[in-house]
C-alpha cells in the first residue's frame, strides 16, 4: 500500500482514497477487463490496498493489454468470457455466489452491464448513479445525479435518486447535504415539467419524505453554483452557492453536464451505482486510472459502511 503507487489526485479525492485504504480490500469483479485504462485502474486499486480484482473477459486480450502496459505477468485471476454480455453475467454470478463484493465496469457498455444487475441484484432501493466530482473552481466536492442509469425519471424516482445521493454524501462525511433540483429556470412553469418536480421535491424534503438534507428547487445551474447569480436574480436560497448535490432533470442533461465538468472544467470524477446488492464502480469508459481509483475508493467505503 505504498503511496508511490497512487496516481496524482486532487486533495479531497486523495482524502477519500486514504480513508478507504484503512479498510480491508474488497473483492471486485472487473467486467470486460481487456482495455488499458480499465486494467491500469484495477491494478492501481489493488496496489493501493483497495481491491482484490478478478478480471473477466477474453484471456488472450487481457494478457496482451497487460503486457502492453509493461506490468509483467498478471497475478490476478482471469475468468474467460467471449462477449461483454457474458462478462456481465459472470460478474453478477460472482456476486450471487459470494465471491465478489463489488462490480467494476470495464469496456462493457453500461446498459449491457446493468441488464443482469437489474435482473438479479435488486434491493428495496432505487438503482441510480452518482458522479462525485472535485473541481479546481469549486470549494468542495460536487455530486451529480443521475447521469447514467435513469433515463427520464418521474417525481418519485427523482426522490429516490436524491435520497441515494444524500446517503452517499453523508457516508462521505457531509452531515446535511444541500441539494439543488435543477431545471432551465428558477421559477415554476407548468410548461417545463422539471420545475414542478423540483418544487415538489423541495416540499417533500421539508415534510420528511426526503431525509437528512436541504433541498431547493427549481434552480438553474448558475443559481445553484453561484450565490452572486442568485442574488442578482433575487433568489433567497440556503442552497445557492454552497450546493453539494445537483439533481439533474434527466439522463441527457446529467450526462452532458458531467462531461462538461470533466473536459472543460478539469474535474476529477468518480462514478458509482448505488441501490444494488453491491456497489458498482461505473466511471466513463474513457476515464483515466485516477478516476477509476477514486471510484474504487468510494465503492470500498460503500461496501464497508452502507446499511440497507
Amino acid at each position: 500500500m505504498n503511496s508511490e503507487y497512487l496516481p496524482e489526485l486532487p486533495p479531497r479525492m486523495g482524502d477519500i482514497v486514504n480513508r478507504a485504504r484503512e479498510l480491508p480490500p474488497m473483492r471486485v469483479a472487473v467486467v470486460d477487463a481487456a482495455e488499458a485504462h480499465v486494467l491500469a485502474g484495477a491494478h492501481e486499486a489493488a496496489r493501493a490496498g483497495l481491491a482484490a480484482p478478478v478480471l473477466i473477459g477474453r484471456r488472450d486480450d487481457i494478457e496482451r493489454v497487460w503486457a502492453d502496459l509493461g506490468l509483467g505477468g498478471t497475478s490476478y485471476p482471469i475468468i474467460e468470457a467471449v462477449s461483454e454480455a457474458e462478462a456481465a453475467e459472470i460478474g453478477v454470478a460472482q456476486v450471487l455466489d459470494g465471491k465478489a463484493d463489488a462490480l467494476m465496469k470495464g469496456w462493457v457498455h453500461t446498459d449491457v452491464l446493468l441488464h443482469p444487475v437489474l435482473s438479479h441484484l435488486r434491493t428495496g432501493r432505487r438503482v441510480s448513479h452518482v458522479f462525485v466530482t472535485e473541481l479546481p473552481t469549486y470549494h468542495k466536492l460536487l455530486f451529480v445525479t443521475d447521469a447514467a442509469v435513469n433515463i427520464a425519471p418521474d417525481l418519485m424516482t427523482k426522490a429516490a435518486i436524491t435520497q441515494n445521493a444524500i446517503d452517499l454524501a453523508r457516508l462521505l462525511g457531509i452531515e446535511r447535504p444541500k441539494v439543488a433540483a435543477l431545471s432551465a429556470v428558477e421559477v415554476v412553469k407548468p410548461a417545463i415539467a422539471s420545475t414542478i418536480d423540483a418544487a415538489c421535491l423541495s416540499k417533500m424534503a421539508s415534510r420528511g419524505q426526503i431525509m437528512h438534507a436541504v433541498v431547493d428547487g427549481p434552480l438553474a445551474f448558475d443559481n445553484a453554483i453561484s450565490l452572486e447569480a442568485a442574488r442578482i436574480k433575487h433568489i433567497d436560497s440556503d442552497v445557492a452557492g454552497d450546493v453539494d448535490i445537483l439533481l439533474v432533470p434527466d439522463l441527457d442533461s446529467g450526462n452532458i453536464l458531467a462531461k462538461d465538468l470533466e473536459y472543460l472544467a478539469k474535474a476529477c470524477m468518480a462514478g458509482i451505482v448505488l441501490g444494488a446488492r453491491v456497489p458498482i464502480v461505473l466511471p466513463s469508459r474513457s476515464d483515466p486510472p485516477s478516476a477509476r481509483l477514486a471510484s474504487a475508493a468510494i465503492a470500498a467505503l460503500v461496501h464497508h459502511g452502507w446499511k440497507e
